[in-house]
């Protein structure tokens, strides 16, 4: 089985590469591709050297699966030219991911919505993933009603780039700046460009795809996007009001039992997720979880994960395993 990975050397494309080597997606033949600039480079793959391609040789050599973090134009320009010769295309951007022809899947939640008609399947936004992942067991027994949450964002999420300037103002050094202000010891509600509505782009993602996800459209959500000055992962605090009342012992048993989520809840030994330990691993991490007492049948609690992977890398890497499995490809 060919595999194109479309956007090799960015941050999340390299953390594609090192989620593959680690998953047993049965590759016979790996495709790195990025831009012109990088063609003819080499890569290392599973202790093998390969060279970079262009988007145009990748697509000539009909790859079943091309997994794409190449950005949201490049998407739209180029996903439905590996669609036409057959390849399976899972986009990391945004550019599909609200279009009501493409599916939009986390794998242990809507899955089994695909089929083999479906030849660019959208990963969802990072901070999305992990808010589904703890969202949609909880949904399923008491019904939500509304969703409030605020995110504390890795500059991972911005790319390499935002880790530098990061690493430059920890060091005092001058560095062209990403975001419109420092990052280190501060705080910017601005992720991603602003709307006209004043919500940023990150926010309406985080608003919308989450109901697309679940299937279900009956419950209202708004969202705060935070940058802060962490490189390990993203923190999500989240007030969820559900239709029917809820016991927190079967709340913790619930997520304690849902595949691809850890259960970090004991704060008389301080112990809950944090973003330092999310790093490098695939699962979400949930904690902090607590009655709302300002009003009835509503929850808070605190999630984090690596937003490279769950986030983005893992998640992609999941949905072609599922592909595979399940001869959709």
């Amino acid at each position: 089985m060919k595999v194109a990975v479309v956007g090799a050397t960015g941050m999340v494309g390299q953390v594609m590469l090192k989620v593959l080597e680690e998953r047993n997606l049965p590759i016979t033949e790996l495709i790195p591709v990025a831009s012109e600039r990088s063609v003819g480079k080499k890569i290392k793959f599973k202790d093998k050297e390969f060279t970079i391609v262009s988007m145009d040789d990748a697509i000539a050599v009909k790859p079943e699966i091309a997994i794409f973090s190449a950005g949201g134009g490049t998407s739209l320009e180029v996903a439905p030219k590996f669609a036409e010769v057959g390849t399976v295309v899972i986009d990391n951007s945004s550019a599909w991911r609200m279009d009501p022809t493409k599916k939009l899947v986390v794998p242990e939640i809507n899955a089994n919505v695909l089929t083999k008609e479906d030849k660019i399947i959208a990963n969802p936004n990072c901070s999305t993933i992990q808010l589904v992942m703890v969202l949609h067991p909880l949904n399923q027994k008491y019904d939500i009603k509304r969703v409030v949450v605020s995110t504390y964002q890795s500059v991972t999420g911005t790319g390499k780039a935002a880790v530098d300037q990061l690493n430059a103002e920890i060091k005092g050094e001058s560095l062209e700046k990403v975001y419109p202000y420092q990052i280190f010891k501060n705080a910017l509600p601005h992720c991603d460009v602003f709307a006209d509505d004043d919500y940023t782009k990150e926010e309406i993602k985080l608003m919308k795809e989450p109901k697309k996800i679940l299937g279900d459209d009956t419950f209202n959500l708004t969202a705060t996007a935070v940058r802060v000055p962490v490189q390990g992962g993203h923190s999500e605090s989240v007030n969820i009001e559900f239709e029917n009342e809820f016991d927190l012992d079967e709340v913790r048993r619930i997520l304690s039992e849902t595949p691809g989520v850890t259960l970090q809840d004991d704060v008389k030994n301080n112990h809950y997720p944090m973003p330092i330990y999310s790093e490098g691993k695939d699962d979400v991490f949930v904690g902090r979880i607590r009655r709302d007492l300002s009003q009835p049948k509503t929850l808070n609690l605190w999630i984090v994960a690596d937003n490279l992977r769950k986030g983005a890398a893992t998640n992609a890497v999941q949905i072609a395993e599922y592909l595979v499995a399940n001869n959709l490809v």
